[in-house]
């Protein structure tokens, strides 16, 4: 097998995952603001928000527009999940207690490496094949990579809010590419997603890796 020209990673899921679960950190961090509610019940409410939402991508605005709309996009899903919770109308200050926990998932602090994440970087690395993050993630993508100190593996970051287009679309496998100037034979995508890493990959020409990490 002929080296890559380029690598290309998923973010979450992928590299790194949430410590716990959503639920408990969204139910910890409630707690502060004096609402009680359990784990198990935000994990449930969160994926249902979450997947009804749709892709995290705002095509047709600015880049300069982009932190607002991620911002609105996540507020809306937090708002929905403590609604079907029952206890939205509980929080004395719902926009405070939103923008702490906005702030906490731009950190280290609720994500957690995967143990095989620095070997496997370090290994392409030592071959010198240039890595990219490729994710349908948000603008706090820079300060979390930087915060879990894996920020300098990187030479591009391409992301759905910026791009206007989330996976498995494949216009944002193309503009990934770009970066590189790279044909979509040379290079590789890893992700824990079968339909949006995996077959989305392919359907560009790009060598689509599948890491399926719930058999690990």
């Amino acid at each position: 097998m002929s080296q890559p020209q380029v690598i290309f990673f998923d973010a979450v899921g992928t590299l790194f995952g949430v410590k716990g679960s959503v639920g408990s950190i969204y139910a910890e961090i409630a707690d502060r603001h004096g609402v009680e509610v359990a784990p198990q019940t935000l994990d449930s409410t969160f994926y249902a928000a979450f997947k009804k939402a749709g892709a995290p991508a705002f095509p047709g605005y600015p880049i300069t527009a982009v932190a607002a709309q991620e911002f609105a996009w996540w507020k809306g899903i937090v708002q929905s999940t403590f609604d079907q919770a029952g206890v939205l109308i509980q929080f004395e200050d719902f926009d405070a207690f939103f923008a702490e926990l906005y702030s906490h998932f731009a950190t280290a602090a609720p994500w957690e490496l995967y143990q095989d994440t620095i070997v496997t970087l370090k290994r392409f690395h030592d071959l010198k094949i240039p890595l990219g993050i490729l994710s349908n993630f948000d603008s706090r993508i820079y300060s979390v990579l930087k915060s879990l100190q894996l920020i300098d593996y990187f030479q591009s970051i391409t992301i759905s809010t910026e791009i206007g287009a989330a996976k498995p679309d494949t216009h944002i496998f193309r503009m990934a590419l770009l970066k590189h100037n790279c044909p979509p034979q040379q290079a590789w995508h890893i992700g824990d997603s079968l339909e949006e890493d995996y077959r989305a990959a392919r359907a560009v020409g790009i060598r689509g890796i599948w890491l399926n990490r719930s058999k690990q």
